[in-house]
């Protein structure tokens, strides 16, 4: 359009051309840059595709991607057509321009502009319409995968007699293309009207017909199509029902039909379906009708019934059938609850068993040799003595053991113990200088296992090692030792080419070696290290002379992203841990495959779920979680990762799993048979803590099997702190051989304690069988206490121990200089109708950072006793000894007041200064000093007891305990305070 505007004019400036080279130079910075981002993106795809390929897995790469790209071209093609259709429509439908209203004179500004692009605007438009929709489509290969190879579960729900299939694979696909189709439908409506409005189809101020005749019936059928899909969603929303979380009764998330869902929502929904397809057709009908009148009442109508039918009414049936009569009106459902909650979680054969808590046998003597045979109780605590492993079998700074370590079984002289184990992996912080070669060439990997005996420790309170200094030797034979992948290793090493790298050092020397692993992603290939360089952020990988023939590339090395890469489909569990099995050490990983999708199924939350005390301190023990809630959970695959090779291998465990099923048709040949499992590979399996937790949750209220106690949450339980530390947060169950009283024998098991709902007293004791080769593997058993006595649980067992007057007084030399007193698992065993705790109690002493064993806690039956060693604390529970009677359980915890005894005095001092003297000597590294030093401790306390006693005995009925003045008691917590006066 020529300018009309007025104004003086002037001389015209002429404005320059840049000269060629300017313009050949800004050509060429533009190209570069483009080839850059093009680059850039196909470093990051070459450099993936190269690694799928490296670990046997490029099945699972094509896959995934072929399936993205599919279903981004498909809805990202269908979304371009349904707007560019629509908006080509509304052009060719426009009316004739005659005589233009100020307001057409308007539009016809914006008309003219855009004249000469109307092409290349409509296709940006649908291009970006179309790039979004492919992009958010693409994200559902998991959905598209799961209903287009969907198993069969075999069970149907309750309600609608389906197939458990339609609600896990089938529901939530056509709720993707129901929400795609509501998004392409407004899209075209938006696009089309705006396009009519813009060449006079539609008019807002201009008088006559607010809209043509055309206009009008391309609009309404765009809109009837709306309608017709919210008909289809209505109609999927019945479905929905058995699948829908709400609150009730407390319980977060419970999920499928109640009452007012079956007799009120489900009419409702039925109703409303088919008022939508009446509404739907009367908007078609405006084709010939060319009229809004019958279709904006139906669609009014249709609001109207939505509010009406879908919300006012279910609230009435609420109030006035269900609330007077709640329990009889849910019942029926909360059976159908109870039933699919328990199948979906694998709690459905839970044995519960009524235990009395308090011991059958009045002669505690004949009990002694029966601990023996129930429990091979472990003292050891991987999650206390990762530091003394640092301490004295570190070797070298630059390598370092997990914080907490693992609980395993290895047979020695024929039987199997459970042994505390822990790799020593690479450490990069601890390298004497680092940069790259160092950080990644020279430093490549740990070296060697470190195990020690669960159940016992040496004179000094040290871990009885079964494998130990550097090469590893000991009772696991001769293995492959380098650790080149582990939980600690997160950056990249390259290896294999001219540059050798550290194995580890002794007395002769440094000693070197080179990777003869096929791991790894060849280097010699320069485009493969151009973009490792780009994909790194690393150009010395492009150009260093560290990298030649052979020089390959290790990443993605813990074992938890090496088995989550290779198979995205798999929920993690938090904790993987080493074994040796067949001369290799292999990383053993849990995997679960679950859904959201089991109808009637409650659904949890893994993340919350599984946090404990544990996890809250160590973000490596976190469950990884591709969907955080769900509602039904099978621990499916048992994998493992070559911690020298980085080989990953998936074995099919649970072999009924139609989710498992349904994967391995999506992923053929990724999951190997169960019968491929090797049988020293199988001795190391077990029951894992993730699922275990998941289960212990739903247990705490779906351990009841009828309606009517679950509704009257008299017997909801909890999951109880964890008493030996102050973190708040769930105790972590614990592994452990024991013998349940149901059982012959004793067998490797998973264990926990539940208290009831906001109090501190014993609810159940649960315990699954956790040694894979067993015939009763994954049983759970669950003791469960009477509810009319009260049994001490695990906080009040704690809060016993550190009140306890001579146990303080211990405690609190043992506190003495800069020392730290740390309390191990408190684990319990049922024995004989009572049940034994057991507390191994670690110091922390002088210079010496690290927790040695220094006193076991052990009670049973109201018998407490703090001795030096595990067997002395039994004998004096169970033998000839006296044993210390625990407060009454009265909430009073204050000790009785005492008298001063100059004996028990002297005795006590003679104490404080062995303890002094043994701080002297761990600083020194004395450990002959030390040992006698720890023998004239003991020896002054047991002077000490004998002197009280004799002072107790002395003092008569009236005289109380003998005790000096002013020495100190102990508060729960364990902290010391002042005694009161006598």
């Amino acid at each position: 359009m020529p300018d009309r505007g007025g104004g003086p004019t002037g001389p015209r400036m002429r404005v320059g051309r840049p000269s060629r080279r300017v313009r050949t130079l800004l050509m060429t910075l533009g190209v570069l840059a483009v080839l850059g981002m093009a680059f850039t993106m196909f470093a990051g795809f070459w450099t993936d595709w190269l690694w799928y390929r490296s670990v046997d897995y490029s099945s699972v790469f094509t896959t995934t991607l072929w399936t993205k790209i599919g279903l981004f071209f498909v809805f990202g093609l269908l979304m371009a057509a349904a707007v560019g259709v629509n908006i080509w429509l509304a052009h060719r439908l426009r009316p004739p321009l005659s005589a233009m209203s100020m307001e057409q004179q308007n539009l016809d500004r914006y008309r003219m502009g855009i004249a000469p692009y109307k092409k290349w605007l409509l296709f940006g438009i649908t291009a970006l319409v179309g790039l979004i929709a492919g992009a958010s489509a693409s994200g559902q290969w998991r959905t598209w995968l799961m209903w287009v190879n969907g198993v069969p579960f075999g069970e149907k729900d309750p309600q609608f007699k389906l197939d458990v299939s339609f609600y896990a694979f089938d529901l939530p696909w056509y709720r993707f293309l129901l929400g795609f189709g509501f998004a392409a439908a407004i899209l075209s409506v938006i696009a089309a009207a705006l396009t009519h409005y813009l060449y006079g189809g539609l008019r807002v101020t201009s008088p006559g017909a607010r809209a043509t005749a055309a206009a009008t019936g391309h609009l309404s059928v765009l809109i009837g199509i709306f309608v017709a899909l919210k008909a289809v969603a209505y109609w999927l929303d019945r479905y929905g029902l058995a699948v829908k979380s709400s609150d009730f009764r407390a319980t977060d998330n419970w999920t499928g039909l109640r009452y007012v869902d079956a007799n009120a929502y489900l009419p409702a929904k039925t109703i409303l379906f088919c008022i939508a397809v009446i509404c739907a057709l009367l908007f078609f009908a405006t084709l010939w009708r060319r009229t809004w009148q019958l279709p904006v009442i139906g669609f009014g109508l249709m609001v109207l019934s939505a509010i009406l039918i879908g919300g006012l009414y279910p609230a009435i049936v609420q109030k006035f059938q269900v609330q007077p009569n709640e329990q009889a009106k849910e019942a029926p459902y909360v059976e159908k609850n109870l039933e699919a909650t328990r199948k979906a979680y694998g709690i459905d054969g839970t044995k519960v068993t009524d235990y009395t808590g308090t011991s059958k046998t009045e002669d505690k003597t004949k009990l002694r040799d029966d601990v023996d045979a129930t429990a091979s109780i472990r003292i050891m605590d991987p999650n206390i003595v990762s530091p003394t492993f640092q301490q004295l079998q570190q070797i070298r700074n630059y390598y370092a053991f997990p914080n907490n370590l693992d609980v395993d079984r290895y047979a020695k002289d024929g039987k199997d113990q459970d042994t505390v184990i822990g790799l020593r992996e690479l450490n990069l912080a601890g390298i004497p200088k680092k940069n790259w070669i160092n950080n990644h060439f020279r430093y490549t990997h740990g070296y060697g296992v470190v195990a020690a005996e669960g159940t016992s420790a040496d004179a000094q309170g040290r871990p009885n090692f079964t494998e130990s200094d550097l090469p590893s030797e000991g009772d696991l034979g001769s293995y492959e030792q380098r650790v080149y992948y582990g939980e600690k290793t997160t950056t990249y090493s390259i290896v294999g080419g001219p540059q050798k790298e550290i194995d580890y050092s002794d007395d002769n020397g440094e000693k070197t070696t080179s990777y003869k692993g096929d791991s790894g992603v060849n280097l010699s290939n320069p485009v493969n290290r151009a973009a490792y360089a780009v994909a790194f952020g690393e150009p010395q990988i492009l150009y260093s002379g560290a990298i030649g023939e052979g020089s390959r590339v290790l990443y993605n090395r813990t074992p938890k992203e090496r088995v989550e890469a290779v198979a995205p489909w798999l929920t993690i569990d938090g904790d993987a841990y080493p074994a040796v099995v067949d001369g290799r050490i292999q990383w053993i990983v849990d995997a679960y495959t679950t859904t959201n999708g089991y109808p009637y199924s409650s659904r949890t939350t893994l993340g919350d779920t599984t946090a404990d005390s544990l996890t809250a301190t160590n973000d490596n023990r976190a469950v990884v979680a591709q969907q955080n809630q769900v509602n039904y959970i099978r621990n499916s695959v048992k994998a493992t990762v070559d911690a020298y090779t980085g080989k990953v291998k998936l074995y099919q465990w649970d072999t009924k799993d139609p989710v498992l099923k349904t994967w391995m048709k999506a992923f053929p040949d990724t999951v190997e048979p169960k019968s491929d499992i090797s049988k020293p590979l199988m001795d190391h399996l077990r029951y894992p803590q993730d699922l275990f937790k998941v289960q212990r949750e739903l247990l705490t209220r779906y351990h009841v099997k009828d309606a009517t106690t679950f509704l009257s949450g008299s017997e909801v339980w909890q999951v109880p702190d964890d008493p030996t530390n102050r973190s708040g947060s769930a105790v972590p169950p614990y592994y452990l051989s024991m013998k349940m009283p149901d059982q012959k024998a004793q067998a490797f098991s998973l264990t926990t304690t539940l208290t009831p709902n906001g109090r501190d007293n014993l609810s159940a004791f649960m315990a699954v069988d956790a040694e894979a080769g067993a015939s009763d593997y994954g049983k759970i058993r669950i003791l469960k206490l009477p509810t009319n006595t009260t049994v001490n649980g695990p906080k009040q067992v704690q809060s016993q121990f550190n009140s306890q007057e001579d146990i303080a007084e211990s405690i609190r030399l043992l506190r003495g200089g800069d020392s730290e007193v740390e309390y191990g698992n408190l684990l319990t065993v049922p024995l004989d109708g009572g049940l034994l705790y057991v507390e191994p109690v670690y110091v922390r002493g002088g210079g010496l950072k690290y927790p040695l064993l220094r006193k076991v806690l052990v009670t049973y039956g109201g018998q407490t006793a703090f001795e030096n060693t595990l067997d002395e604390a039994l004998n004096k529970i169970f033998g000839a000894e006296g044993a210390t009677p625990e407060p009454p359980d009265d909430g009073d915890t204050t000790p009785p007041p005492t008298s001063e005894d100059p004996t028990v005095k002297q005795a006590l001092e003679d104490a404080q200064k062995a303890f002094t003297a043994g701080q002297d000597a761990l600083k020194e590294n004395d450990w002959e000093a030390y040992g006698k030093a720890q023998k004239d401790l003991e020896d002054a306390l047991r002077r000490a007891e004998e002197a009280q006693a004799a002072a107790d005995k002395a003092g008569g009925a009236g005289g109380g305990e003998s005790k000096p003045s002013g020495s100190p008691s102990a508060d729960p917590s364990g902290s010391p305070s002042p005694k009161p006066s006598s």
